[in-house]
């Protein structure tokens, strides 16, 4: 069983999607960093506080942390007792970001409160560009972990097949069953 578990990935690899599932399935608390990087409207919080706001969380017992921020990657990574890297190609990040958008389009963001769903050209192109610019350092982080708490997808079907089997142990488990309930009669 896993305690503290990083997932980390570009941008509309779904780390957010994948990070919620996992904190219903494992009952781990879920901490998404681009909800305590923005405050409402967009704003950007101060990134000394940003970053003390996620290392405290990081001392916690149980998590599960989604994001990449560099500053704090490294100390999540080291930390975490499993890293899951969403490391997909980046058509299916362009995929995930424009899927995301059309179908939330100004919605407000469940793991960013106060702030819409949003499509500028500043981001796709931060998404285009995220496996030459980004990539690169969190490649050289999860190259230094112990290979047997790393898991990377490079493709969402492995992910899938990953995520039904974590679902299927713990579907028996005793504390996923339910009572049956008597009828009244």
């Amino acid at each position: 069983m896993y305690n503290r578990v990083a997932v980390i990935g570009g941008p509309g690899s779904g780390k957010t999607t994948l990070s919620d599932k996992l904190s219903k399935l494992w009952n781990i608390p879920v901490t998404h960093i681009d909800g305590i990087h923005h405050l409402p409207n967009w704003q950007i919080r101060d990134k000394d506080e940003r970053d003390a706001m996620i290392l405290d969380i990081v001392k916690n017992e149980k998590w599960i942390i989604d994001g990449n921020y560099k500053a704090t990657l490294q100390k999540r990574l080291e930390a975490a007792d499993l890293v899951i890297w969403l490391d997909y190609p980046t058509r299916t990040m362009i995929k995930g970001i424009l899927k995301r958008y059309l179908s939330h389009p100004g919605k407000e963001k469940a793991e960013i409160p106060g702030c819409n769903e949003k499509m500028d050209f500043t981001f796709f192109f931060y998404t285009l560009n995220y496996r030459k610019n980004k990539r690169p350092f969190a490649a050289n982080l999860v190259k230094q972990l112990d290979p047997s708490k790393v898991i990377i997808f490079n493709k969402q079907k492995d992910l899938n097949k990953w995520l039904r089997n974590e679902e299927k142990k713990y579907e028996h488990s005793w504390f996923s069953r339910k009572i049956p309930r008597r009828k009244n009669r």
